[in-house]
């Protein structure tokens, strides 16, 4: 396969997931809190084109890690879903207290205040390889910003950031490419 049709299956996969987005995407209004409009995602990993198609864009976008790391919890989902498409191993990068001792955690700031992620401090080696962290949404980049500050602590080389939506007019891009340095790419199907 050339590369030219190579990059054209990838765009035709990614506009098939942007299609299962817009078919099954719903907006809540006033939540979490007033005035805030919430795009769910929920409908679409339950629907089986749009779990399909996103995972395998996401997929897309992940080609080349050796891990993925899942964000407690729709990362989760779309994470195993990920790693299984790729051949590759998942972790899950989960809020303070879910994980079994001993865990390595980090302390960030939310919108709505503070929280913690943990990932297991034995049994999974993390020097030296190349991780993809998964989520649905990117907005802040708060949670996404402490996962890598997570991941490079147990050593990884976090390759990329993908995530099914970017929302306009918050700092998360600017904050993880801010955090990242120049390497770490991230990818988003769609922006809301």
């Amino acid at each position: 396969m050339s590369a030219g049709t190579a990059t054209a299956e990838v765009r035709d996969r990614l506009e098939s997931a942007r299609a299962a987005i817009d078919a099954h995407a719903r907006l809540v209004p006033d939540f979490p809190e007033p005035g805030v409009e919430f795009k769910d995602l929920t409908p679409v990993l339950a629907a089986p084109d749009g779990l399909r198609t996103v995972t395998t864009a996401l997929a897309d976008a992940c080609a080349g890690a050796d891990l993925i790391a899942g964000i407690d919890a729709r990362g989760f989902l779309l994470g195993g879903a990920i790693a299984h498409h790729l051949g590759i191993g998942v972790v899950a990068v989960r809020k303070g207290g879910k994980l079994p001792p001993p865990v390595i955690g980090v302390d960030y700031d939310l919108e709505y205040g503070s929280a913690r992620l943990e990932v297991p401090a034995s049994g999974i080696d993390f020097a030296g390889r190349r991780v993809a962290v998964v989520d649905d949404v990117l907005a802040t980049g708060g949670t996404l910003c402490a996962t890598l500050d997570l991941l490079r602590q147990m050593g990884a080389l976090v390759s990329d950031v993908a995530v099914v939506m970017e929302l306009s007019g918050f700092p998360g891009r600017a904050r993880i490419e801010a955090a990242g340095g120049g390497d770490l790419r991230v990818h988003n199907l769609c922006q809301g």
